[in-house]
């Protein structure tokens, strides 16, 4: 049987295996975070009234920050706090005394290049947790790309204080297999190539990186279209659909190099919080959404639910007022001194009347910003499989499928005893990237089946990498139920929708992303789609947006209160040196030394 439920969490993507296995910097390590007493602004500042528009990351760190320094904080969220980060209750699915089964837009992935929204995490009190809902977070041990008619190539994650998985001499003999096989499959010529490509992102400087490598795709960066089928699929497709939900014939290599960089840097320890994958020990309200929003509470923070915003008033260069429709669909008019707009950016430009977005270009340029379909179902089993004890990435699937069996991952959570109706063990999360190539079982894309057709080819897509080489890992008989994320609607119609939408990287959308700061002084913006350290819409980007948009706040209201930390992306001094070579041939309008053509 299939659920349909109330609206979606997220994301994110698969990041971890693909870039853990080989990508490239990390964000480093900024300075400690302000006690209390140094966040709290003088006392004529402190009544100043801030409306967040927006519930989910970037809001909620917003209203953290603020609440912190004294301000005045209401935050208005039209549909779930957490938004798309949050997990949600499967309609219908609890019997006796358990809680429904979990569900959520996306599984959650934390790896150790974030470092904003772990500094958040720190400072969330969770009872037993010295380091709050931060020690709710677990590495997974190893990862694999699950190939379709190969063996799949299963990978250990290490760490310090990790155990490395048990392996049997069948686990052992499949690795090597898939190894050697994927190695063989690859001539030498193209693996010295994409080497060498990958050595001239890693020393290239920042302004070759923002002109030259933004403007190029990751397809013609690593010259896909004259390689094998196994590089193209491995190395330019496997790395951008799964990873950044855009297709590598349009994703800048800037946006792509760059966080296979810090994956790279992540994985040998440089400037990380933490190993290169991380999961929440339990569905993500339970280990992290509510206990936030119970904290934020404490702080004195209100919550507006079911208010929707629908347009900003603009008068005078300034923000006179929040137009919102009220759970009873009824508008009003929502005032403060201050407004962080923390919606997604889909969101957000609707509300934005022409003579606002003439007051600053820069939000008109947000009409250029793309966003496509990245969302998850869950399938509930009764059995648990015998997958990798970590992410899973189908590279030949049509549909980019990424996945975790997460029951595993929540040691203090007796799945059938707390969770549905006692006969599920187990919750598989799967990402769907790619919504609009056909399938294997209908030869529809995603948005032409209905939902049931979206299941059965999901369930059909794992089995044909998972089940591939005479090892059973899922069966039909297995299968209790799934879920698929209800922020999606209108699929197998003329007229499909999202209302969770994923901002996307193709060349050039660097320059069109807005910073925190606008040029109207009461309106700051927050949400993964702002300019920030981090060049991928994450829930790290989100929150750090949302540390940028308060600075500015304090800034413009000369507050003395200390301002929120924000932590840049780490720099490899020996690499700097080579960087700042090439900066000195790239105003020369030379090539970097290592690229030959």
């Amino acid at each position: 049987m299939g659920y349909s439920g109330a609206a979606g969490s997220t994301r994110r993507t698969f990041v971890a295996g693909a870039a853990a296995a080989g990508g490239v910097a990390a964000l480093g390590v900024g300075a400690l975070p302000a006690g209390a007493d140094d966040r709290a602004p003088r006392a004529d500042q402190a009544q100043q009234s801030v409306a967040v528009l927006g519930g989910g990351v970037a809001g909620l760190t917003a209203a953290h920050e603020l609440a912190e320094r004294g301000f005045a904080v209401t935050v208005y969220e039209r549909r779930a706090l957490g938004g798309k980060a949050r997990s949600m209750d499967v309609p219908n699915s609890a019997k006796g005394n358990r809680r429904p089964l979990p569900g959520e837009h996306g599984f959650r992935f934390i790896p150790g290049i974030y470092h904003n929204l772990p500094d958040t995490m720190r400072r969330i009190p969770f009872p037993g947790n010295a380091n709050g809902v931060w020690d709710n977070l677990v590495a997974p041990r190893e990862m694999s790309f699950a190939r379709t008619g190969r063996e799949d190539i299963r990978m250990p994650i290490p760490w310090p204080g990790s155990e490395p998985e048990k392996l049997t001499l069948d686990d052992l003999a499949r690795a090597l297999t898939a190894l050697l096989d994927t190695a063989f499959n690859l001539p030498a010529h193209e693996v010295a190539y994409f080497v060498n490509r990958a050595l001239i992102f890693l020393t290239s400087c920042d302004e070759r990186r923002d002109d030259t490598w933004e403007a190029m795709p990751w397809w013609e960066f690593v010259r896909a279209a004259k390689m094998s089928k196994d590089y193209q699929r491995i190395l330019a497709i496997g790395v951008t659909r799964n990873i950044v939900a855009t297709k590598a014939e349009e994703a800048s290599t800037r946006t792509v190099g760059t966080l296979g960089e810090a994956f790279v840097f992540n994985a040998l320890g440089q400037g990380a919080d933490g190993p290169p994958d991380r999961v929440l020990n339990a569905p993500t309200n339970e280990a992290w959404i509510d206990p936030w929003v119970t904290h934020l509470k404490s702080l004195g923070v209100e919550f507006r639910m079911g208010w929707n915003v629908r347009q900003l008033g603009f008068a005078g260069g300034r923000i006179t007022k929040a137009v919102v429709e009220d759970p009873d669909g009824v508008r009003r008019d929502v005032t403060a001194d201050h407004y962080i707009q923390a919606m997604p950016v889909e969101h957000a430009r609707r509300t934005w009347s022409a003579e606002l977005k003439a007051s600053d270009p820069q939000l008109a340029r947000c009409d250029k910003l793309e966003t496509d379909w990245m969302t998850g179902i869950q399938f509930y089993l009764t059995e648990r499989p015998p997958v990798v004890k970590g992410h899973f990435n189908c590279i030949d699937s049509p549909w980019s499928l990424t996945g975790i069996a997460q029951a595993g991952h929540w040691p203090d959570r007796d799945f059938p005893a707390e969770y549905g109706d006692g006969v599920a063990v187990e919750c598989l999360s799967v990402d769907i990237s790619e919504w609009d190539k056909p399938g294997i079982l209908y030869g529809k894309t995603a948005k032409q089946c209905t939902r049931d057709e979206v299941a059965k080819e999901v369930w059909a897509q794992l089995k044909a990498a998972l089940n591939d080489t005479g090892k059973v890992v899922l069966s039909d008989g297995k299968l209790h139920s799934w879920f698929l994320d209800p922020g999606v609607d209108g699929i197998g119609t003329p007229n499909p929708t999202n209302e969770d939408e994923l901002l996307i990287h193709p060349v050039g959308t660097l320059h069109n992303r807005p910073s925190a700061a606008t040029k109207i002084p009461n309106l700051y913006l927050a949400g993964d789609y702002v300019a920030v350290p981090i060049d991928l819409a994450t829930m790290e980007g989100a929150n750090t947006s949302a540390r940028q948009a308060v600075n500015a706040l304090l800034e413009r209201v000369g507050s003395d209160a200390a301002p929120c930390t924000v932590a840049s992306l780490f720099r490899a001094p020996a690499i700097e040196l080579l960087k700042r070579h090439d900066r000195t041939r790239y105003r020369l309008g030379l090539r970097n030394a290592l690229d030959l053509g």
